[in-house]
C-alpha cells in the first residue's frame, strides 16, 4: 500500500495492531498508519465503535468502494478479491483473522451495527 493512514476514534475506543505493536485509541485520539506497515483494527468494547479513517494520497477510497460492492471480504470471490488488492497495491491476508479473533477476543464478522 503506497499511502499513509490516519485513524480517528469517534465516540467509542479501537485497538490497532501496527506490525507487532497493540495499542487502544479512546475517543477522540489519533492512530497514524504510515504507508508500507501491516495493520490492522478492531472495535475494543461491546459497543459500537465508528472511525474515521483519512487516506493520503487521495484514491484508495475507490478500493471500499469496490469491496462494499463484492459483498466485503467474507462473501467476496477470492481471486477477485486479489486482484482487487493487487490494483490497488494492498496486500491483505484474511487467513489471519482467525488468530487476531482468538488472541484479542473479537467477534468475527460479529454483529451488525445499529443505526
Amino acid at each position: 500500500m503506497s499511502e499513509g493512514c490516519l485513524c480517528a476514534s469517534v465516540g467509542r475506543a479501537c485497538q490497532a495492531a501496527l506490525g507487532d505493536d497493540v495499542l487502544e485509541a479512546g475517543p477522540g485520539e489519533l492512530v497514524f498508519k504510515p504507508r508500507g506497515e501491516w495493520h490492522t483494527f478492531w472495535n475494543a468494547g461491546e459497543a459500537p465503535c465508528r472511525i474515521l479513517e483519512i487516506i493520503a494520497p487521495a484514491g484508495f477510497e475507490r478500493f471500499f468502494a469496490e469491496l462494499v460492492d463484492l459483498g466485503g471480504v467474507a462473501q467476496a470471490d477470492q481471486a477477485t478479491l486479489g486482484n482487487l488488492c493487487q490494483r490497488y497495491a494492498l496486500e491483505m491476508d484474511p487467513a489471519s483473522i482467525p488468530d487476531l479473533v482468538e488472541r484479542f477476543g473479537v467477534r468475527f464478522p460479529g454483529e451488525p451495527l445499529m443505526p
